[in-house]
Protein backbone atom coordinates (compact mmCIF):
# COMPACT_ATOMS: atom_id res chain seq x y z
CA UNK A 1 0.00 0.00 0.00
CA UNK A 2 2.97 2.31 0.46
CA UNK A 3 4.42 1.68 -2.99
CA UNK A 4 1.16 1.55 -4.98
CA UNK A 5 -2.27 3.13 -4.88
CA UNK A 6 -4.65 1.35 -2.49
CA UNK A 7 -7.17 -0.69 -4.49
CA UNK A 8 -10.85 -0.27 -3.56
CA UNK A 9 -13.39 -2.79 -4.88
CA UNK A 10 -16.87 -1.29 -5.32
CA UNK A 11 -19.62 -3.95 -5.27
CA UNK A 12 -23.10 -2.68 -6.24
CA UNK A 13 -25.75 -3.80 -8.76
CA UNK A 14 -26.12 -0.19 -9.97
CA UNK A 15 -23.43 0.45 -12.64
CA UNK A 16 -24.07 4.21 -12.45
CA UNK A 17 -23.35 4.30 -8.68
CA UNK A 18 -20.22 2.19 -9.19
CA UNK A 19 -19.01 4.69 -11.80
CA UNK A 20 -19.67 7.68 -9.50
CA UNK A 21 -17.92 6.08 -6.52
CA UNK A 22 -14.97 5.02 -8.68
CA UNK A 23 -14.62 8.58 -9.97
CA UNK A 24 -14.73 10.09 -6.45
CA UNK A 25 -12.15 7.60 -5.19
CA UNK A 26 -9.89 8.08 -8.23
CA UNK A 27 -9.78 11.82 -7.61
CA UNK A 28 -8.41 11.06 -4.12
CA UNK A 29 -5.65 8.85 -5.52
CA UNK A 30 -7.20 5.41 -5.08
CA UNK A 31 -7.25 2.65 -7.68
CA UNK A 32 -10.68 1.11 -8.16
CA UNK A 33 -12.37 -2.00 -9.47
CA UNK A 34 -16.10 -2.73 -9.78
CA UNK A 35 -18.36 -5.76 -9.50
CA UNK A 36 -22.17 -6.00 -9.80
CA UNK A 37 -22.87 -9.43 -8.28
CA UNK A 38 -21.50 -11.50 -5.42
CA UNK A 39 -19.86 -13.95 -7.82
CA UNK A 40 -18.16 -11.11 -9.71
CA UNK A 41 -16.92 -9.67 -6.42
CA UNK A 42 -15.30 -12.94 -5.33
CA UNK A 43 -13.70 -13.39 -8.76
CA UNK A 44 -12.42 -9.79 -8.71
CA UNK A 45 -10.79 -10.37 -5.31
CA UNK A 46 -9.22 -13.57 -6.57
CA UNK A 47 -7.78 -11.81 -9.61
CA UNK A 48 -6.68 -8.60 -7.83
CA UNK A 49 -6.71 -8.64 -4.01
CA UNK A 50 -8.23 -5.36 -2.83
CA UNK A 51 -7.23 -3.26 0.16
CA UNK A 52 -10.85 -2.30 0.85
CA UNK A 53 -14.36 -3.29 -0.30
CA UNK A 54 -17.46 -1.07 -0.57
CA UNK A 55 -20.31 -3.61 -0.48
CA UNK A 56 -24.01 -3.07 -1.23
CA UNK A 57 -26.38 -4.84 1.12
CA UNK A 58 -28.56 -6.19 -1.73
CA UNK A 59 -27.13 -7.91 -4.82
CA UNK A 60 -28.89 -9.87 -7.58
CA UNK A 61 -27.45 -13.24 -6.56
CA UNK A 62 -26.91 -12.87 -2.80
CA UNK A 63 -27.19 -10.58 0.20
CA UNK A 64 -24.29 -8.43 1.30
CA UNK A 65 -24.25 -9.92 4.79
CA UNK A 66 -24.21 -13.43 3.31
CA UNK A 67 -21.24 -12.46 1.14
CA UNK A 68 -19.33 -10.68 3.94
CA UNK A 69 -17.65 -13.78 5.49
CA UNK A 70 -16.37 -14.95 2.09
CA UNK A 71 -14.95 -11.51 1.28
CA UNK A 72 -13.13 -11.42 4.62
CA UNK A 73 -11.82 -14.98 4.42
CA UNK A 74 -8.33 -13.88 3.37
CA UNK A 75 -5.34 -13.39 5.66
CA UNK A 76 -5.32 -10.66 6.73
CA UNK A 77 -9.06 -10.07 6.19
CA UNK A 78 -9.92 -7.17 3.88
CA UNK A 79 -11.88 -4.32 5.53
CA UNK A 80 -15.44 -4.05 4.24
CA UNK A 81 -17.74 -1.00 4.34
CA UNK A 82 -21.44 -1.86 3.90
CA UNK A 83 -23.62 0.54 1.88
CA UNK A 84 -27.42 0.34 1.68
CA UNK A 85 -30.52 2.37 0.84
CA UNK A 86 -32.65 0.43 3.32
CA UNK A 87 -30.43 0.50 6.35
CA UNK A 88 -31.60 0.10 9.91
CA UNK A 89 -29.72 0.35 13.18
CA UNK A 90 -30.30 -3.36 13.73
CA UNK A 91 -28.78 -4.20 10.34
CA UNK A 92 -25.84 -1.89 10.91
CA UNK A 93 -25.09 -3.46 14.30
CA UNK A 94 -25.31 -6.94 12.79
CA UNK A 95 -22.95 -5.98 9.93
CA UNK A 96 -20.33 -4.55 12.29
CA UNK A 97 -20.72 -7.59 14.55
CA UNK A 98 -19.93 -9.81 11.56
CA UNK A 99 -16.72 -7.91 10.87
CA UNK A 100 -17.73 -4.98 8.67
CA UNK A 101 -15.71 -1.82 9.33
CA UNK A 102 -18.69 0.56 9.03
CA UNK A 103 -22.19 0.98 7.59
CA UNK A 104 -23.11 3.88 5.26
CA UNK A 105 -26.66 4.76 4.19
CA UNK A 106 -27.70 5.87 0.71
CA UNK A 107 -27.84 8.48 -0.65
CA UNK A 108 -24.11 8.57 -0.01
CA UNK A 109 -22.32 11.70 1.13
CA UNK A 110 -19.01 11.84 -0.83
CA UNK A 111 -17.14 13.44 2.07
CA UNK A 112 -18.40 10.80 4.50
CA UNK A 113 -17.44 8.04 2.07
CA UNK A 114 -13.90 9.40 1.64
CA UNK A 115 -13.42 9.88 5.39
CA UNK A 116 -14.60 6.35 6.13
CA UNK A 117 -12.39 4.89 3.40
CA UNK A 118 -9.33 6.78 4.70
CA UNK A 119 -9.96 5.63 8.27
CA UNK A 120 -10.51 2.02 7.24
CA UNK A 121 -7.32 1.95 5.17
CA UNK A 122 -5.35 3.57 8.00
CA UNK A 123 -6.56 0.92 10.43
CA UNK A 124 -5.60 -1.75 7.90
CA UNK A 125 -2.10 -0.21 7.65
CA UNK A 126 -1.70 -0.19 11.43
CA UNK A 127 -2.89 -3.79 11.70
CA UNK A 128 -0.40 -4.82 9.01
CA UNK A 129 2.41 -3.02 10.87
CA UNK A 130 1.41 -4.70 14.13
CA UNK A 131 1.34 -8.13 12.48
CA UNK A 132 4.76 -7.49 10.94
CA UNK A 133 6.15 -6.39 14.30
CA UNK A 134 4.73 -9.47 16.02
CA UNK A 135 6.28 -11.71 13.35
CA UNK A 136 9.64 -9.99 13.85
CA UNK A 137 9.47 -10.36 17.62
CA UNK A 138 8.40 -13.99 17.31
CA UNK A 139 11.31 -14.68 14.95
CA UNK A 140 13.80 -13.06 17.32
CA UNK A 141 12.39 -15.00 20.25
CA UNK A 142 12.13 -18.31 18.40
CA UNK A 143 13.15 -21.45 20.27
CA UNK A 144 15.44 -22.89 17.59
CA UNK A 145 16.39 -26.54 17.83
CA UNK A 146 15.41 -30.00 16.61
CA UNK A 147 17.41 -32.14 19.03
CA UNK A 148 15.63 -34.64 21.24
CA UNK A 149 16.38 -32.44 24.27
CA UNK A 150 14.75 -29.41 22.64
CA UNK A 151 11.77 -31.42 21.47
CA UNK A 152 11.14 -32.28 25.12
CA UNK A 153 11.34 -28.59 26.02
CA UNK A 154 8.84 -27.71 23.27
CA UNK A 155 6.52 -30.44 24.55
CA UNK A 156 6.70 -29.08 28.10
CA UNK A 157 6.04 -25.54 26.87
CA UNK A 158 2.80 -26.65 25.22
CA UNK A 159 1.74 -28.61 28.30
CA UNK A 160 2.50 -25.67 30.59
CA UNK A 161 0.67 -23.23 28.31
CA UNK A 162 -2.56 -25.22 28.62
CA UNK A 163 -2.66 -24.69 32.38
CA UNK A 164 -2.34 -21.79 34.78
CA UNK A 165 0.06 -23.73 37.00
CA UNK A 166 3.25 -22.19 38.31
CA UNK A 167 6.39 -23.13 36.39
CA UNK A 168 10.01 -23.34 37.51
CA UNK A 169 12.54 -23.15 34.67
CA UNK A 170 16.06 -24.37 35.40
CA UNK A 171 19.15 -24.00 33.26
CA UNK A 172 22.56 -22.41 32.94
CA UNK A 173 23.00 -18.75 32.04
CA UNK A 174 22.41 -18.12 28.36
CA UNK A 175 20.26 -21.19 27.68
CA UNK A 176 17.10 -19.16 27.02
CA UNK A 177 15.05 -19.34 30.21
CA UNK A 178 13.22 -16.09 29.49
CA UNK A 179 12.49 -17.26 25.93
CA UNK A 180 10.83 -20.36 27.36
CA UNK A 181 8.79 -18.23 29.78
CA UNK A 182 7.66 -15.95 26.96
CA UNK A 183 6.81 -18.96 24.77
CA UNK A 184 4.58 -20.35 27.54
CA UNK A 185 2.86 -16.98 27.86
CA UNK A 186 2.36 -16.57 24.08
CA UNK A 187 0.93 -20.07 23.69
CA UNK A 188 -1.51 -19.66 26.57
CA UNK A 189 -5.02 -18.20 26.77
CA UNK A 190 -3.75 -14.87 28.18
CA UNK A 191 -1.27 -14.11 25.40
CA UNK A 192 -2.80 -10.66 24.93
CA UNK A 193 -2.28 -9.79 28.59
CA UNK A 194 0.96 -8.33 30.07
CA UNK A 195 4.19 -10.30 30.36
CA UNK A 196 6.37 -8.68 33.04
CA UNK A 197 9.95 -9.89 33.55
CA UNK A 198 11.94 -9.15 36.71
CA UNK A 199 15.64 -9.97 37.14
CA UNK A 200 15.80 -10.61 40.87
CA UNK A 201 19.61 -10.60 40.86
CA UNK A 202 19.83 -7.13 39.32
CA UNK A 203 17.68 -5.30 41.89
CA UNK A 204 19.38 -4.17 45.13
CA UNK A 205 18.00 -5.84 48.24
CA UNK A 206 16.85 -2.49 49.62
CA UNK A 207 14.64 -1.87 46.57
CA UNK A 208 13.31 -5.28 45.61
CA UNK A 209 10.27 -5.18 47.93
CA UNK A 210 9.02 -1.86 46.53
CA UNK A 211 9.81 -3.02 42.97
CA UNK A 212 7.79 -6.21 43.37
CA UNK A 213 4.89 -4.99 45.52
CA UNK A 214 4.83 -1.22 44.89
CA UNK A 215 4.45 1.49 47.50
CA UNK A 216 2.12 4.16 48.77
CA UNK A 217 2.74 7.89 48.78
CA UNK A 218 4.77 8.90 51.82
CA UNK A 219 5.95 5.34 52.58
CA UNK A 220 9.56 6.56 52.54
CA UNK A 221 11.60 9.58 51.50
CA UNK A 222 11.08 10.13 47.78
CA UNK A 223 7.73 8.31 47.60
CA UNK A 224 5.86 11.35 46.27
CA UNK A 225 3.01 9.31 44.75
CA UNK A 226 1.57 5.80 44.73
CA UNK A 227 3.43 3.36 42.50
CA UNK A 228 2.26 -0.14 41.56
CA UNK A 229 4.77 -2.97 41.70
CA UNK A 230 5.57 -5.71 39.20
CA UNK A 231 2.85 -8.01 40.61
CA UNK A 232 0.22 -5.38 39.82
CA UNK A 233 1.80 -4.52 36.44
CA UNK A 234 1.34 -8.17 35.42
CA UNK A 235 -2.34 -8.21 36.45
CA UNK A 236 -4.24 -10.72 34.32
CA UNK A 237 -1.04 -11.90 32.64
CA UNK A 238 2.30 -13.46 33.51
CA UNK A 239 4.96 -12.41 36.04
CA UNK A 240 8.38 -13.88 35.29
CA UNK A 241 10.81 -13.89 38.24
CA UNK A 242 14.25 -14.55 36.74
CA UNK A 243 17.21 -15.65 38.89
CA UNK A 244 14.92 -16.27 41.84
CA UNK A 245 17.72 -18.23 43.50
CA UNK A 246 19.47 -14.90 44.17
CA UNK A 247 16.53 -13.56 46.18
CA UNK A 248 17.20 -13.02 49.90
CA UNK A 249 15.37 -15.18 52.48
CA UNK A 250 13.43 -12.11 53.69
CA UNK A 251 12.11 -11.35 50.20
CA UNK A 252 11.43 -15.05 49.62
CA UNK A 253 9.09 -15.03 52.62
CA UNK A 254 7.18 -12.03 51.27
CA UNK A 255 6.88 -13.54 47.79
CA UNK A 256 5.60 -16.78 49.33
CA UNK A 257 2.98 -14.84 51.26
CA UNK A 258 1.89 -13.02 48.08
CA UNK A 259 1.58 -16.33 46.22
CA UNK A 260 -0.44 -17.99 48.96
CA UNK A 261 -2.81 -15.05 49.45
CA UNK A 262 -3.08 -14.01 45.77
CA UNK A 263 -2.49 -10.51 47.11
CA UNK A 264 0.34 -8.08 47.70
CA UNK A 265 0.84 -5.47 50.37
CA UNK A 266 2.51 -2.35 48.93
CA UNK A 267 5.10 -0.68 51.13
CA UNK A 268 3.25 1.78 53.38
CA UNK A 269 -0.17 0.22 52.73
CA UNK A 270 -2.46 -1.17 55.43
CA UNK A 271 -4.76 -3.13 53.10
CA UNK A 272 -3.57 -5.89 50.73
CA UNK A 273 -4.24 -5.59 46.99
CA UNK A 274 -5.69 -8.64 45.24
CA UNK A 275 -3.76 -9.97 42.25
CA UNK A 276 -4.51 -12.36 39.40
CA UNK A 277 -1.29 -13.47 37.74
CA UNK A 278 0.37 -16.53 36.28
CA UNK A 279 3.78 -16.94 37.97
CA UNK A 280 6.84 -18.36 36.19
CA UNK A 281 10.23 -18.44 37.93
CA UNK A 282 13.70 -19.30 36.65
CA UNK A 283 17.10 -20.00 38.15
CA UNK A 284 20.61 -20.98 37.11
CA UNK A 285 21.25 -22.46 40.56
CA UNK A 286 20.55 -25.91 41.97
CA UNK A 287 17.77 -24.94 44.37
CA UNK A 288 17.92 -28.33 46.11
CA UNK A 289 21.50 -27.57 47.11
CA UNK A 290 20.48 -24.05 48.10
CA UNK A 291 17.72 -25.48 50.31
CA UNK A 292 20.10 -27.96 51.93
CA UNK A 293 22.43 -25.08 52.79
CA UNK A 294 19.61 -22.92 54.15
CA UNK A 295 19.70 -20.29 51.41
CA UNK A 296 16.34 -21.06 49.80
CA UNK A 297 13.01 -21.76 51.46
CA UNK A 298 11.59 -25.25 50.96
CA UNK A 299 7.99 -24.03 51.12
CA UNK A 300 8.63 -21.47 48.35
CA UNK A 301 10.43 -24.07 46.24
CA UNK A 302 7.50 -26.47 46.37
CA UNK A 303 5.06 -23.63 45.62
CA UNK A 304 7.01 -22.69 42.52
CA UNK A 305 7.99 -26.15 41.33
CA UNK A 306 4.54 -27.33 40.18
CA UNK A 307 5.76 -27.80 36.62
CA UNK A 308 9.50 -28.07 36.08
CA UNK A 309 11.27 -27.39 32.79
CA UNK A 310 15.00 -27.97 32.56
CA UNK A 311 16.67 -26.33 29.56
CA UNK A 312 19.70 -28.25 28.28
CA UNK A 313 23.04 -26.48 27.89
CA UNK A 314 24.32 -26.01 24.36
CA UNK A 315 26.94 -28.68 25.10
CA UNK A 316 24.08 -31.16 25.52
CA UNK A 317 22.57 -30.38 22.11
CA UNK A 318 25.47 -29.68 19.79
CA UNK A 319 23.43 -30.92 16.82
CA UNK A 320 21.38 -27.72 17.13
CA UNK A 321 24.39 -25.41 16.72
CA UNK A 322 24.24 -25.28 12.87
CA UNK A 323 20.52 -24.38 13.05
CA UNK A 324 21.17 -21.68 15.63
CA UNK A 325 24.10 -20.19 13.71
CA UNK A 326 22.03 -20.09 10.51
CA UNK A 327 19.10 -18.46 12.33
CA UNK A 328 21.27 -15.80 13.99
CA UNK A 329 23.30 -15.16 10.82
CA UNK A 330 20.16 -14.38 8.80
CA UNK A 331 18.95 -12.07 11.57
CA UNK A 332 22.21 -10.12 11.96
CA UNK A 333 22.99 -9.85 8.23
CA UNK A 334 19.54 -8.32 7.75
CA UNK A 335 19.93 -6.06 10.81
CA UNK A 336 23.35 -4.74 9.73
CA UNK A 337 22.49 -4.52 6.02
CA UNK A 338 25.18 -6.93 4.80
CA UNK A 339 25.02 -9.79 2.33
CA UNK A 340 23.90 -13.12 3.79
CA UNK A 341 26.93 -15.19 4.80
CA UNK A 342 27.32 -18.96 4.57
CA UNK A 343 29.39 -21.07 6.95
CA UNK A 344 31.77 -23.55 5.28
CA UNK A 345 31.38 -27.11 6.60
CA UNK A 346 34.74 -27.34 8.39
CA UNK A 347 34.06 -23.96 10.02
CA UNK A 348 30.67 -25.18 11.23
CA UNK A 349 32.26 -28.34 12.61
CA UNK A 350 34.72 -26.17 14.50
CA UNK A 351 31.91 -24.04 15.93
CA UNK A 352 29.98 -27.14 16.94
CA UNK A 353 32.97 -28.50 18.87
CA UNK A 354 33.58 -25.36 20.96
CA UNK A 355 32.56 -25.40 24.67
CA UNK A 356 30.21 -22.35 24.58
CA UNK A 357 30.20 -21.82 28.35
CA UNK A 358 27.79 -18.93 27.81
CA UNK A 359 25.46 -21.21 25.83
CA UNK A 360 23.09 -19.79 23.20
CA UNK A 361 23.70 -16.20 24.33
CA UNK A 362 27.44 -16.57 23.72
CA UNK A 363 26.87 -18.28 20.35
CA UNK A 364 24.49 -15.50 19.32
CA UNK A 365 27.00 -12.79 20.20
CA UNK A 366 29.77 -14.60 18.31
CA UNK A 367 27.53 -15.00 15.26
CA UNK A 368 26.93 -11.25 15.27
CA UNK A 369 30.69 -10.75 15.40
CA UNK A 370 31.11 -12.98 12.32
CA UNK A 371 28.35 -11.13 10.45
CA UNK A 372 29.96 -7.74 11.16
CA UNK A 373 33.69 -8.47 10.88
CA UNK A 374 34.05 -11.10 8.16
CA UNK A 375 33.71 -9.64 4.66
CA UNK A 376 33.60 -12.83 2.59
CA UNK A 377 30.22 -14.44 1.89
CA UNK A 378 31.48 -17.95 2.73
CA UNK A 379 33.06 -18.05 6.17
CA UNK A 380 35.96 -20.47 6.59
CA UNK A 381 37.56 -21.95 9.71
CA UNK A 382 40.57 -19.68 9.17
CA UNK A 383 38.25 -16.66 9.40
CA UNK A 384 36.74 -17.83 12.69
CA UNK A 385 39.82 -18.71 14.74
CA UNK A 386 41.21 -15.12 15.00
CA UNK A 387 37.82 -13.85 16.22
CA UNK A 388 37.63 -16.29 19.11
CA UNK A 389 40.06 -14.20 21.15
CA UNK A 390 38.34 -10.85 20.53
CA UNK A 391 36.05 -9.33 23.15
CA UNK A 392 32.37 -9.19 22.30
CA UNK A 393 31.23 -6.37 20.02
CA UNK A 394 34.80 -5.42 19.14
CA UNK A 395 33.63 -4.90 15.60
CA UNK A 396 31.54 -1.94 16.62
CA UNK A 397 34.52 0.42 16.34
CA UNK A 398 36.54 1.30 13.25
CA UNK A 399 39.69 -0.86 13.31
CA UNK A 400 41.50 1.54 10.96
CA UNK A 401 41.76 4.29 13.60
CA UNK A 402 43.57 4.26 16.99
CA UNK A 403 41.46 3.59 20.05
CA UNK A 404 40.79 6.40 22.48
CA UNK A 405 41.71 5.88 26.15
CA UNK A 406 38.04 5.40 26.97
CA UNK A 407 37.58 2.77 24.22
CA UNK A 408 40.75 0.92 25.24
CA UNK A 409 39.64 0.89 28.89
CA UNK A 410 36.16 -0.31 27.92
CA UNK A 411 37.59 -3.07 25.71
CA UNK A 412 39.90 -4.26 28.51
CA UNK A 413 37.04 -4.24 31.05
CA UNK A 414 34.79 -6.17 28.68
CA UNK A 415 37.41 -8.85 28.05
CA UNK A 416 38.45 -9.10 31.70
CA UNK A 417 34.87 -9.41 32.98
CA UNK A 418 34.03 -11.90 30.26
CA UNK A 419 37.01 -14.08 31.26
CA UNK A 420 35.83 -14.08 34.89
CA UNK A 421 32.30 -14.98 33.82
CA UNK A 422 33.54 -17.85 31.68
CA UNK A 423 35.74 -19.10 34.56
CA UNK A 424 32.67 -19.02 36.82
CA UNK A 425 30.55 -20.88 34.27
CA UNK A 426 28.58 -17.67 33.67
CA UNK A 427 27.38 -17.69 37.26
CA UNK A 428 27.08 -13.95 37.93
CA UNK A 429 27.20 -14.32 41.71
CA UNK A 430 30.48 -16.29 41.65
CA UNK A 431 31.98 -13.95 39.04
CA UNK A 432 31.07 -10.92 41.16
CA UNK A 433 32.83 -12.49 44.15
CA UNK A 434 35.92 -13.15 42.03
CA UNK A 435 35.93 -9.56 40.80
CA UNK A 436 35.27 -8.11 44.26
CA UNK A 437 32.12 -6.36 43.05
CA UNK A 438 28.52 -6.32 44.27
CA UNK A 439 26.36 -8.62 42.16
CA UNK A 440 23.97 -5.82 41.18
CA UNK A 441 26.86 -3.60 40.06
CA UNK A 442 28.24 -6.42 37.89
CA UNK A 443 24.82 -6.85 36.27
CA UNK A 444 24.72 -3.15 35.41
CA UNK A 445 28.30 -3.27 34.11
CA UNK A 446 27.48 -6.25 31.89
CA UNK A 447 24.56 -4.33 30.43
CA UNK A 448 26.67 -1.22 29.74
CA UNK A 449 29.46 -3.27 28.11
CA UNK A 450 27.08 -5.44 26.08
CA UNK A 451 28.14 -8.70 27.72
CA UNK A 452 25.58 -11.45 27.56
CA UNK A 453 22.90 -9.34 25.81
Amino acid sequence: MENAKPLVLVVDDDPHLCEILSHILALEGYATNAAHTGAEALEALRQSPADLVLLDLKLPDTGGLDLLPALRAGAPPVPVIIISGEGTIRTAVKAVGMGAYDFLEKPLDPDRVLLTVRNALERRRLEDEKASLLRTVAAQAAMVGESEAMRRVHDWILKAARTGSKVLIEGENGTGKELVARAIHRAGPKADRPFVAVNCAAIPETLIESELFGYRKGAFTGAVSDRPGKFQAAEGGTLFLDEIGDMSPVTQAKVLRAIEADAVEPVGASVPVRTDIRLIAATNKDLRTEMAQGRFREDLYFRLNVLNIRIPSLRERREDIPLLVGHFMRHFCLEHGVALKRIESSAMEHLSALPWAGNVRELKNFTEKMAVLIDREEIRKADIVPLLGLPERAGRTDASRPLTLHEAKERFEREFIREKLEAAGWNVTRAAEALGLPRTYLHRKMKVLGIGE
